[in-house]
């Protein structure tokens, strides 16, 4: 009898641990999702995956991922914990995380901050300070006519960053090189190497070295090398801008024109915007030489453009180029335009 109690005391204690392992097993295979409010009411469900630059991004279950700006969000509940680094720096690991009014809540660490103290939800290691993060593109366009003219167009750009918490290095390489009846109709080049350290956000020093070769504009060699001091006025996804102005020493040497050699300004400016919704950009970026022993003379680059992305991180682009050399030679124009459509590859 007693031998009976036992057993049945013990069919007892596994039968309810059994019942409690089941029970856990299925709790931690049901998934959690985060709850993002909107100010117009919506209510999202999905897995809260980064936020940063005023965005945040919210993988959902009926509508893949989605980009959503913070100033538009009223509260947030993630359940999982995360990494949060904040303005000044500090980083905060493996916490859960509450936004509600403008307000981060932290309820591991029972602290509150402003909204605007995030920096970023989840950060990439070059976020905290550990490595590079290389991105970059390289697109092509090419032309090919047949006919009364026989055109072959070949345009290229490479454009590689690689960013860290403290500084960064960008190469421009582009270039064009065309024929029409069999014979050359363009052969140009640019290089770009730049340099940038980090001071108190948003400002920034930097050295910048140039080659640039353009056959049909008389110019053999275009160099120069200086330095400059760069600044981040406005970063947001609908409008960024950013510019730089420096020092810099230029020689230019021609197939027929004297070679020169002078002291000059040089800047940079570069906008971007997201207003046309999507993951499309508008960008304007200009790049000038003025020289300082002769202020009549000046070189202007400017490039229009719209791009937006593809399939598989392909990128299609239409720019218009428009380049000024106020003391180009007697038998070349002074302002070049040029006109183009571009596909390439994102990283």
């Amino acid at each position: 009898m007693m031998f009976y109690r036992a057993v049945k005391k013990l069919l007892l204690i596994w039968t309810v641990a059994m019942l409690a392992a089941v029970s856990a097993q299925a709790e931690s295979a049901t998934p959690t999702y985060d709850e993002v409010v909107l100010k117009d009411g919506s209510r999202l469900i999905g897995t809260v995956m980064a936020a940063k630059d005023g965005l945040m991004t919210l993988k959902t279950t009926f509508a893949g991922t989605l980009s959503i700006s913070m100033d538009q969000i009223v509260s947030v509940n993630r359940r999982n914990p995360v990494v949060v680094l904040l303005a000044d720096d500090t980083v905060l690991r493996g916490t859960s995380l509450i936004i509600n009014q403008e307000n981060l809540v932290l309820p591991d660490s029972a602290q509150t901050y402003p909204i605007g103290d995030l920096q970023a939800l989840n950060p990439e290691p070059w976020e905290l300070g550990n490595g590079y993060r290389w991105t970059g593109a390289v697109s092509f366009a090419l032309a090919i006519q047949r006919g009364n003219t026989d055109t072959d167009e070949l345009d290229f750009k490479l454009h590689p960053v690689w960013r860290s918490k403290r500084d960064r290095y960008t190469v421009k390489w582009s270039g064009e090189k065309d024929e029409t009846n069999g014979e050359e109709s363009a052969d140009n080049w640019r290089l770009v190497g730049k340099y940038d350290y980090f001071l108190t956000d948003p400002n920034y020093v930097g050295l910048i070295v140039s080659a640039e070769k353009d056959k049909f504009q008389d110019l053999d060699i275009r160099y120069f090398a200086g330095p400059y001091f760069g600044s981040q006025f406005y970063d947001k996804p609908i409008f960024a801008l950013s510019g730089e102005l420096g020092l810099s020493y230029v020689t230019e040497k021609y197939n027929i024109a004297e070679e020169r050699q002078y002291w000059a300004s040089n800047w940079n400016l570069h906008i971007t915007s997201n207003y046309l919704g999507g993951k499309s950009a508008l960008y304007f970026d200009q790049a000038g030489i003025w020289s300082l022993e002769d202020t009549s003379d000046i070189i202007v680059n400017s490039t229009f453009g719209l791009s937006f992305p593809l399939k598989w991180d392909l990128e299609a682009a239409a720019e218009m180029l428009f380049e000024y050399d106020s003391d180009a030679v007697e038998t070349v124009e002074d302002l070049d335009q040029t006109y183009k459509v571009r596909i390439g590859y994102t990283w």
